[in-house]
């Protein structure tokens, strides 16, 4: 598909917009300005002393390092799990994930195995296009990062499925089940069955289930995940399973608290490293939401004023997409039903070349390649958009400049074959 002179005419569009200086940035799936607005009865929600209590509980002191029971049991509706089995922490589930593959590093993953940093290699699965920072913590513990497609219905099994029955080095992988970043793909019933029963070489090996947006949905239907733990148990493999999840973009963004859970032994190994390393995280904020958030109800509540606001963002990108590139059989993007991103795949080997001409006009996108190990994407064909940031306004200019963009190395890229 080469329309003449369309080129021509795309560098002229190009320009127009470029010489205008704008400042846009699609880079990272923030919430907007207006979605934290939303949320300021959080910073009232204790004001006194006496607020300060809760039950036998004084939050203004030490103690209750595992976490406030009531903020326990919100994350046990939240997740479907066991409030026993779960540990309250900070404001950030990457943060916990971090300490979990050290204290492996460091301890072994319990039960007598074999600290991680003992073997001469280590490699984890990462299924891509992922979460760069996920793969940022285990390449900064040495890891060997495996590529791992992902499907519609996830990441590819039937690769897994060879790899960890061969490869003992292989000791876990990093999972986004639900609404992945940044596909929006949600794990199949198949796809979560075969994660908990798989056979593996490594008898250590750990699946970091990163649920973090269980309640994220776009629409008034939300899609179905398996309960992962429950799974498990069926095959003896619940310790195979540690599971983090946060009220990172229901609440505040860098104020938020966050949870590990998993079987009744992890949740021991972790809470022994646990208590060394603090005496306790920030139970007025964890105390601040549970009385903003009793329950699974309320914080469902806050998530339609999120939707509200959030999908005319992103159907306004989905149907940009429809309009400007139906027409062209390579490029292609998710529909994502709920989280926070929408994967665009655009012709092979442009990626970069896209990044670079929005960057160059005003549009600052997330780093071609970011979502893959190592920053390198095989086909370097795809591009993280994430529309929560901008304002609808904004959002449209950066539409307008993207698209250009997007058929400026296309035509680039087929003139030169």
């Amino acid at each position: 598909m080469n329309r003449p002179g369309e080129l021509s005419r795309l560098y002229e569009e190009y320009k127009r917009i470029k010489d205008k200086k704008q400042s846009l940035d699609m880079t990272r799936g923030k919430p907007s300005p207006v979605q934290l607005d939303t949320m300021q009865k959080l910073l009232t929600a204790v004001q006194t002393n006496e607020d300060c209590i809760d039950g036998n509980i004084d939050c203004r002191n030490y103690g209750v390092f595992d976490g406030l029971p009531k903020a326990k049991m919100l994350f046990s509706e939240l997740l479907d799990i066991s409030p026993d089995q779960i540990v309250v922490c900070g404001n950030s589930s990457l943060n916990i994930m971090y300490d979990t593959i050290a204290h492996a590093m460091l301890l072994g993953t319990g039960k007598g195995a074999k600290p991680w940093c003992k073997y001469e290699k280590l490699s984890f699965l990462c299924p891509s296009p992922g979460y760069d920072r996920h793969f940022r913590v285990t390449q900064f513990f040495g890891f060997n990062l495996i590529y791992i497609p992902m499907l519609p219905t996830g990441p590819d099994m039937e690769l897994i499925e060879k790899i960890v029955s061969e490869d003992e080095s292989v000791k876990g992988m990093w999972c986004i089940p639900k609404y992945s970043n940044p596909t929006g793909y949600t794990f199949s019933d198949d796809t979560v069955i075969r994660l908990a029963k798989m056979k593996t070489a490594a008898k250590d090996f750990r699946v970091f289930w990163d649920n973090a947006y269980a309640v994220h949905d776009l629409y008034d239907t939300s899609d179905n995940l398996l309960n992962v733990l429950e799974e498990a148990y069926k095959y003896g493999n619940e310790d195979r399973f540690l599971i983090f999840a946060s009220t990172s973009k229901i609440s505040y963004s860098g104020a938020g608290i966050s949870c590990f859970a998993s079987s009744a032994d992890n949740v021991k190994w972790f809470k022994d490293a646990l208590k060394v390393q603090t005496i306790g995280h920030d139970k007025i904020n964890q105390l601040r939401h549970v009385k903003i958030f009793p329950d699974l109800k309320a914080i469902k509540s806050q998530m339609d004023i999120h939707r509200k606001i959030l999908l005319p963002k992103f159907e306004l990108v989905l149907n940009c997409f429809e309009k400007e590139f139906s027409d062209f059989s390579e490029i292609s993007w998710t529909k994502p039903r709920g989280g926070y991103f929408i994967s665009l795949t655009v012709l092979n080997n442009t990626a970069k070349r896209v990044v670079s001409l929005a960057k160059e006009a005003g549009l600052l996108l997330t780093s071609a390649g970011s979502g893959f190990p190592y920053e390198i994407d095989p086909n370097d064909n795809n591009i993280r958009i994430a529309p929560s940031f901008p304002s609808c306004e904004e959002l449209e200019k950066a539409l307008e400049l993207l698209v250009i963009c997007v058929k400026i190395a296309y035509y680039e890229a087929k003139e030169t074959k």
